[in-house]
């Protein structure tokens, strides 16, 4: 009876540890899952029956997605606007011979699902898409273009969106889902062109053009580490909210349209360091003026349009370096975060949009009303 006891006491534990061990195997091949979710969302598109031209916006129902093996579901809390989503919208930026397509680069929310594979991310993280999804660090690849989100991948303009984990990056712990989403685009575009790239340095004087997403956070970036930010605008009202945020001086360029020269009185004559250029072929000549000896320009945006005249041997006997920059990779997106968590930089958002209300926060970026950031908050069962 003692034998048998004992031997149906070891067939027991195998089989108990067979268990478990199938247990684990199943578990490693399915997706992890932090409560059940809903089988269908609602997300904003962007139709067009061409394959050219511009598109409209619609809200539709569709399914939630699954994470595959090396994704992250993402629950998405807030996102924010750019210009290009603006360009996109009018059939004005390149993204393939697309006719429906998910808008918007930026978006931040929580992991909740994720594959199999997936190492850098646990459910209930507080995570953010980067914009270019093939950039980790470095050079940026071949045809990193194609690697946008609301471009010509989809974007994150839906409460639901599933990114491979090496897309993805943690958000400061000291913001919120409606100040993180303004980092992706506009946020790493600052930081690639003031620090990456323009290796600022405290006591630099610093030009930042108009009052919108790039500049505004440039601003906040110059300020926390000790530079001298000089802002420009077409509004009086606008240049005095951004003294109050820490612009040593402000110029208004459409009641001075030399405004170069009073921008490089406030350096005393010696030129700024550091350009964070946004406006495009009108504005060109005049920030260029501003450069001081070993200065650095970060060519960013065109909202004059693209082009201007680069006056090459002025460039060389300044001794100026002139930079291209396309937002930023992974890596630049994580040293930012770094930064604003050591420094508690707090993005300027301008207004926060309900879900139901997206079409508006396009037409209020798209007339140029806004003072930082245009934000929309996703709400999702």
């Amino acid at each position: 009876m003692t034998l048998f006891y004992a031997a149906d006491r070891s067939a027991t534990i195998r089989a108990t540890r067979l268990l478990a061990l199938l247990l684990v195997s199943l578990a490693s091949c399915a997706t992890v899952m932090a409560v059940p979710l809903p089988a269908t969302q609602q997300q904003y598109q962007f139709v067009r029956t061409a394959v050219q031209g511009p598109f409209t916006m619609k809200m539709v129902e569709v399914p939630v997605p699954q994470a595959g093996a090396h994704q992250v579901l993402i629950r998405v809390h807030a996102t924010s606007l750019n210009r290009r989503d603006i360009f996109v919208l009018h059939g004005q930026y390149p993204v393939g011979p697309r006719q429906v397509l998910v808008p918007v680069s930026d978006g931040a929310g929580e992991v909740v699902a994720k594959g199999s594979a997936v190492t850098r991310f646990r459910v209930g993280d507080r995570v953010a898409g980067i914009f270019f999804q093939s950039w980790v660090s470095g050079r940026a690849p071949a045809n990193v273009a194609q690697s946008a989100l609301g471009g010509f991948i989809d974007g994150m303009l839906s409460q639901y969106v599933a990114l491979d984990e090496s897309g993805v990056v943690k958000i400061p712990a000291t913001l919120s889902y409606e100040e993180a989403a303004t980092l992706p685009c506009a946020g790493v575009t600052a930081w690639n062109g003031l620090f990456t790239r323009g290796r600022m340095q405290p006591g630099d004087y610093v030009l930042l053009e108009g009052t919108g997403g790039v500049s505004l956070l440039g601003l906040s970036l110059a300020v926390a580490d000790g530079a001298k930010p000089i802002i420009t605008s077409s509004h009086d009202e606008k240049l005095a909210r951004a003294e109050a945020l820490g612009a040593i001086g402000g110029v208004n360029y459409a009641t001075t349209p030399d405004w170069e020269k009073p921008v490089r009185a406030l350096t005393g004559g010696a030129g700024v360091q550091e350009i964070l250029e946004v406006g495009g072929k009108e504005s060109l000549a005049h920030a260029l003026a501003t450069l001081g000896s070993g200065g650095h320009v970060a060519l960013i945006g065109g909202l004059s349009g693209f082009g201007g005249d680069v006056p090459v041997m002025a460039l060389m006997n300044g001794n100026i370096t002139a930079s291209g920059i396309y937002v930023g990779s992974r890596a630049d997106f994580e040293a930012l975060n770094a930064f604003i968590d050591a420094h508690h930089v707090k993005p300027v958002i301008d207004k926060v949009y309900e879900f139901q209300d997206a079409a508006a926060a396009f037409e209020a970026l798209d007339k140029g009303e806004s003072f930082g950031k245009t934000v929309i908050r996703v709400s999702a069962p």
